[in-house]
């Protein structure tokens, strides 16, 4: 219990910071005249992610011979979304999806459905930080990034594909890691992948117009990522404070204003609670069990 306090206060700290260091009036302007418009975009786009991921994870579940049905999967995704949102650590939604989920097969598969699908998601967030930075690095006129920008990024490539081979090799990690690897090489579910993380960082563009910055193609597929990237930062909860500090130290690079950043992260973070409110609705819905019980069996 202690960690997760350390990490709710750890959150809410940087994010004093954070405003205590930016024009906060500023910051609270753009709030106040946020586009509804915008916020429910965001709202939708965030749903129409949990949708594809949802589909993602149950792929990955009957990879693994756990027969998830969709609305099964889809409930317990938005439970998880719900819980990360807001209880310290950004996990604790995804271990009770995977403790409730062995009920399908054993625990042990039924964490590493959730382990391979979230990794797979973050695997398709880093593909389009990849390929934008690779582009915008190419791209005389755009963005003007700080010098060892490219260095950095060829560092960070080779680190990963490091790390991929060290796990494939290792007796404890190879079976799993080339699982995910067959999987991420599957056409639906490399596509989910994909969409699930087109539609998040969509769902943040939107917040920036909501909260008055129009973003470009370019800064959307480089800077966004970036700053969904800071949110996987376990010392926070849901991402809040370590997200509003990426936005306004990187929006100055796009000649926006730190404060427009951290108006976008509060935006973004109130955005995500929204949408992961449909959980409330399946709490009170029946269970399939429930839905698949005979009355007359029941009556006798």
């Amino acid at each position: 219990m202690s960690g997760r306090l350390y990490r709710l206060f750890g959150s809410l700290a940087l994010l004093g910071v954070v405003l205590w260091w930016s024009a906060a009036g500023e910051v609270w302007e753009r709030l106040r005249e946020a586009q509804p418009f915008w916020i429910v975009i965001a709202i939708l786009a965030l749903n129409c992610s949990t949708l594809s991921m949802a589909r993602r994870w149950q792929l990955t579940a009957r990879a693994l011979e756990l027969k998830i049905t969709y609305r099964a999967a889809l409930k317990e995704y938005y439970l998880a979304l719900l819980a990360n949102s807001l209880l310290p650590g950004g996990v604790v939604g995804d271990v009770s999806r995977a403790i409730r989920t062995r009920q399908h097969g054993d625990l042990k598969r039924a964490a590493q459905s959730v382990v391979a699908e979230r990794l797979m998601g973050q695997v398709a967030l880093f593909a389009v930080l990849f390929a934008g930075l690779s582009v915008s690095l190419l791209w005389l006129g755009g963005i003007e990034w700080p010098s060892g920008t490219g260095w950095m990024l060829g560092a960070g490539v080779t680190l990963t594909f490091g790390v991929l081979i060290w796990l494939a090799s290792a007796q404890k990690t190879a079976r799993f890691t080339k699982f995910c690897l067959v999987l991420m090489v599957r056409p639906e579910i490399s596509a989910h992948a994909m969409t699930a993380a087109a539609l998040l960082i969509f769902g943040l563009y939107a917040c920036a117009r909501a909260t008055g910055k129009e973003l470009s193609i370019e800064a959307s597929v480089t800077v966004l990522p970036l700053v969904l990237c800071a949110m996987l930062v376990p010392l926070s909860i849901a991402g809040w404070g370590w997200r509003e500090g990426a936005a306004a130290a990187l929006f100055p690079i796009l000649g926006a204003s730190p404060e427009a950043g951290i108006a976008m992260g509060i935006c973004y973070g109130a955005v995500m609670l929204l949408a992961a409110l449909p959980a409330v609705a399946f709490v009170f819905m029946p269970s399939e069990a429930e839905l698949n019980t005979n009355p007359l069996e029941n009556a006798s």
